[in-house]
């Protein structure tokens, strides 16, 4: 079941591992919310979900054909390992807490989060 974003829901936090990989939660809530249309205001994908997926080294499209059998954390962790070695998860990760902290901390802020 996708989350529902349209009654004050948000997606997990990015700074939230799932098994050492970074934003991946939040990205598999937004999708899901995406393809159950129950988005809100929210963009799926955004510029930081791309931007994190290239340093992945998979698509959007490849994300969301997982969709099709990943239903939970378990299941998209799995297809994510793999896919995506783990230096590419540590540059992600890396990219995520260097350069995009202030996106992080602003996204915490507006979804009344205490930053990590």
């Amino acid at each position: 079941m996708a989350t529902d974003f349209r009654h004050g829901e948000f997606p997990r936090r990015g700074r939230d591992p799932l098994d050492g990989y970074l934003w991946l939660a939040r990205v598999f809530d937004k999708a899901r919310a995406a393809a159950g249309g129950t988005i809100f205001d929210y963009i799926y994908p955004c510029p930081m979900d791309r931007a994190v997926f290239d340093r992945w080294g998979i698509t959007a499209r490849m994300f969301d054909a997982a969709l099709d059998t990943c239903q939970t954390d378990d299941e998209i962790l799995a297809w994510i390992k793999a896919r995506v070695p783990e230096t590419r998860r540590d540059d992600a990760n890396r990219w995520l807490l260097e350069e995009k902290a202030v996106n992080l901390d602003r996204q915490d802020a507006e979804e009344g989060a205490v930053p990590a």
